[in-house]
């Protein structure tokens, strides 16, 4: 187990930890100067040999006192993801096992959240069997987000192909808006930018609170720079003002904050310093 709120078990489902893109490709707006300032606050979080940073593709199991679900379901097997090999027809067990690990298996999942509609975030929301894509989870509900549906419905490409429609037709798919409530303990919280739809995690139980960032946020460096831009946000100005309301939410309340890439142990507390934001790790170690 990876922490408790309150009556809340949170469970990371760890899927690949590795090197992804170059900082100053990650992060274009950010200055020549931007791989020394990731590696100043993010220890070991750039490869060495490649100089890319590190950049965790996990899922994030929440044991409730009523529900199992399954925030994000990362990359998958066999999906078509060419623009980046690391993701393109996998076959791998690490991800499935990390969910026998946590005590679960795909029958015990009550509910799968997807954050958003990006490759590394639906992937096992289906798998291949005899060349059919059929949901992974045969018990679960889908909350995927309305406004992100409604893109990749209109692309029609890969990724909704193999990894969306399957659960849609199969009727286990809920198109949901920020702020939707799952049970007393799980609240959508709007973070749109990175997609137009995208929503980022709250967790509450008792006087405990947590934050799943999804990809509002894709390192802790972001804390001390949260205007820096994202390769592959869709609308860099939005994310950012996301960003920085993620960010003063969490450090007005002391919650804990997961980041969905944030190098490991990927969860810790944010606390603000003067315009910008400290990161702290779990053991309040200051970064």
């Amino acid at each position: 187990m990876l922490c408790k709120i309150g009556e809340v078990e949170v469970w990371r489902i760890l899927e690949i930890n590795g090197p992804f893109l170059t900082p100053e490709e990650l992060f274009p707006t950010a200055g020549p100067d931007v791989r020394r300032i990731v590696e100043e606050h993010v220890e070991g979080g750039v490869c060495v040999r490649s100089g890319r940073l590190i950049l965790p593709v996990q899922g994030f199991l929440l044991k409730t006192p009523s529900h199992t679900i399954l925030v994000d379901s990362c990359v998958g097997n066999d999906k078509t993801v060419p623009g980046t090999p690391d993701w393109h027809k996998r076959s791998d067990t690490r991800f499935m096992a990390a969910l026998t690990a946590a005590g679960v298996g795909t029958d015990d999942i009550d509910y799968v959240l997807c954050t958003h509609l990006h490759p590394d975030h639906v992937g096992w929301n289906t798998r291949l069997e005899d060349g059919r894509w059929v949901p992974t989870f045969p018990n679960a509900r889908y909350l995927l987000p309305a406004a992100d549906e409604d893109v990749q419905r209109a692309r029609h490409a890969d990724l909704y192909v193999e990894s969306v429609l399957p659960v849609i037709e199969a009727g286990q798919a809920e198109l949901v808006e920020a702020g939707h409530m799952l049970g007393d303990h799980v609240t959508l919280v709007p973070t749109p930018g990175h997609t137009h739809g995208h929503v980022s995690v709250k967790v509450k139980s008792g006087n405990h609170e947590a934050l799943i960032t999804g990809d509002a946020m894709h390192s802790t460096v972001q804390c001390r720079y949260p205007d820096w831009h994202f390769i592959y946000d869709a609308d860099a100005e939005m994310a950012v003002a996301s960003r920085r309301r993620l960010l003063e939410q969490a450090s007005e309340t002391g919650c804990v904050v997961l980041g969905s890439h944030f190098a490991l142990p990927s969860f810790g507390h944010v606390r603000s310093d003067r315009d910008a934001f400290l990161w702290e790790d779990r053991l309040w170690r200051k970064s």
